[in-house]
């Protein structure tokens, strides 16, 4: 269950990324949006998650912790996603080419330079939080 003050962490999760530029394993796809998750439901994220610095680290970490992929560790971490990610609501999480934060019609994920914005119509998974 969502902590109370759910919607003002959100806004300061987002906020505190809006211009972070993305770095493996400190601001990354993985560790941003399950840090929001665990923030907004008051839980510790997997230890797995945040253990590497490059790409091929990610992979190699992710492998170890029993994950092909990311829609695999999104079914492992999160569980059953939702029937169509049109059902995502601010605050779930979603999966496009990377995991991200839904905010109404949009989604917010990691890019070079800070948060990039997607259509929910343009992402393929989410999952309640």
């Amino acid at each position: 269950m969502r902590l109370d003050n759910w919607d003002l962490i959100l806004s300061d999760e987002i906020e505190a990324a809006r211009a972070r530029p993305f770095e493996y394993g400190r601001h990354d796809c993985v560790t941003w949006a399950m840090s929001v998750r665990a923030k907004i439901l008051g839980i510790a994220q997997p230890d797995w998650i945040g253990r590497y610095k490059t790409e091929k680290g990610a992979a190699r970490v992710l492998k170890r912790a029993g994950y092909d992929s990311l829609e695999e560790a999104g079914r492992g971490v999160l569980g059953v996603p939702l029937s169509s990610p049109l059902m995502a609501q601010r605050g779930d999480i979603v999966l496009g080419e990377a995991f991200g934060v839904c905010i109404g019609s949009d989604a917010v994920f990691p890019g070079e330079t800070g948060l990039r914005a997607v259509s929910i119509m343009d992402t393929r998974m989410a999952w309640r939080v």
